[in-house]
């Protein structure tokens, strides 16, 4: 089990970008949650297997039509567990 924060940068926000980031999460059986950034960015805390962590980054990194990934920074946080996965504001 391993947790990440993952920062996306691009057209991310009004365009489905965290509706989409759950559907993704649901399929990949992630938990954790996302949330628009002021500075324009999404930012996602992800856990769950590394194999379905590298997979949920693939389709982040495509993003959602509308939407434009400049760019995913990723983090490596202290393992933590999550109920599920919410969007956030």
């Amino acid at each position: 089990m391993s947790t990440v924060r993952l920062i996306v940068e691009g057209r991310v926000q009004g365009v489905g970008f965290r509706w989409f980031t759950r559907s993704v999460a649901e399929a990949f059986d992630i938990t954790g949650s996302v949330q628009n950034r002021e500075d324009g960015a999404v930012e996602i805390v992800a856990s769950g297997s590394s194999d379905n962590i590298a997979s949920f980054r693939e389709q982040i990194e495509l993003g959602p039509d509308g939407a434009r990934v400049d760019g995913v920074r990723v983090e490596p946080l202290p393992e933590q567990r999550f109920p599920g996965f919410t969007v956030l504001r």
